[in-house]
């Protein structure tokens, strides 16, 4: 009996970092929007460069593996010089490998990754194999003793499973843990309903909420009930919102400002764990199955597993790539150890209405 299976994508991650990159601020009256530039028509010289294995079904894989979890992971790979890399690296991971799906009609997926001189990035993707897993390519019946399905983001047509893994969740007593992904999330709430009412536990980023309640956040005002210290009213509204299964929890993460979570009672805000960025990919697969697993070792203890996950994808931010900075729960605890003055906030929001 495997304890997660994770589901998502697997890919080669090339990472390109050059100090000639220019960050761009494009104002207009409804937003600000940065761009990564290099001079046209120019040859930019490459001051980093590195190659790792990525995509979010393989890095939560490894790092639920890492935690001391029986893992398996459901990806789906081309027949090309790429996939035996991959396999390999599962392998020596802990990770089971029974489940990955070839195919000789994609390629496997691949990722070139511009690293800022900030540290941040932006992603060329080609998602290849990851974007064509059909239900039929799926042995659901191996899975039926699973104590948690995890979905990574999913691409392309390989997001019409939603429907059918919340569903084989909900009929076998499996928990179901999301993070969902902005393609999923442009098909609507009534596309996203079933997996709302059915997993356990729900995570997106600011802006997926946003685009998934349609509820904007507004500029922040001088209201004196609001500070830095709480969570924003809209954002409670979209935790509310977004919570539609008793004993589960929402998830919103935002950045540098940290994360906001619901649980059905409480409202949590745990600030970002300090690091020193120096690359930011990978950090969310990090965080969302951190705090999946702290949920199931520690009995549903809402702070820690936001304090765990915080200080897992702080740790993934200060090395060049998605999977090099795991720790396990003794290696988390230790690093809390060291920053007793890291809490996570419990934020009372009785004022704001429901």
């Amino acid at each position: 009996m495997f304890d997660v299976i994770t589901i998502g994508s697997a890919t080669l991650d090339i990472f390109v970092e050059s100090d000639g990159a220019n960050i761009v601020s494009v104002n207009s009256l409804a937003k600000k929007t940065e761009f990564m530039s290099f001079p046209y028509g120019a040859k930019v010289e490459i001051d980093g460069f590195s190659r790792n294995i990525g995509g979010g079904g393989i890095n939560t894989a490894s790092n639920f593996a890492n935690l001391g979890f029986k893992t398996s992971t459901i990806i789906k790979l081309g027949n090309d010089e790429i996939a035996p890399v991959i396999v390999k690296k599962m392998q020596e991971d802990n990770v089971d490998i029974s489940n990955i799906i070839r195919t000789k009609e994609d390629l496997t997926g691949l990722s070139i990754i511009l690293v800022s001189f900030q540290g941040d990035r932006t992603v060329l993707a080609h998602r290849g194999a990851n974007a064509t897993i059909s239900e039929s390519e799926i042995d659901f019946e191996k899975f039926k003793k699973a104590k948690w399905i995890y979905v990574a983001p999913l691409a392309g047509q390989t997001n019409k499973l939603l429907d059918k893994i919340a569903d084989f969740a909900a009929q076998n007593n499996i928990k179901l843990a999301i993070n969902a992904g902005s393609t999923a999330i442009k098909r609507g709430e009534e596309y996203f309903k079933n997996i709302l009412q059915t997993a356990k536990i729900v995570v997106m980023n600011k802006e997926e909420a946003s685009m998934l309640t349609k509820i904007l956040v507004r500029p922040d005002t001088k209201e004196e009930k609001f500070s830095q210290h709480e969570i924003h009213p809209d954002v409670v509204s979209m935790l509310r919102k977004l919570h539609q299964k008793q004993d589960s929890y929402v998830v919103i993460t935002d950045g540098k400002y940290g994360v906001y979570c619901y649980d059905g009672k409480d409202f949590y805000h745990a600030r970002e764990f300090s690091a020193k960025v120096v690359s930011t990919l990978g950090a969310g697969d990090a965080f969302s199955s951190t705090f999946v697993a702290a949920i199931e070792k520690y009995g549903e203890d809402t702070t820690k597993a936001l304090a765990y996950a915080s200080v897992n994808a702080a740790a993934v931010i200060e090395k060049f790539g998605a999977q090099e900075g795991f720790l396990n729960f003794e290696e988390i605890e230790k690093r809390l150890s060291e920053h007793p003055e890291y809490k996570v906030k419990k934020v009372k929001c009785d004022w704001i209405n429901s």
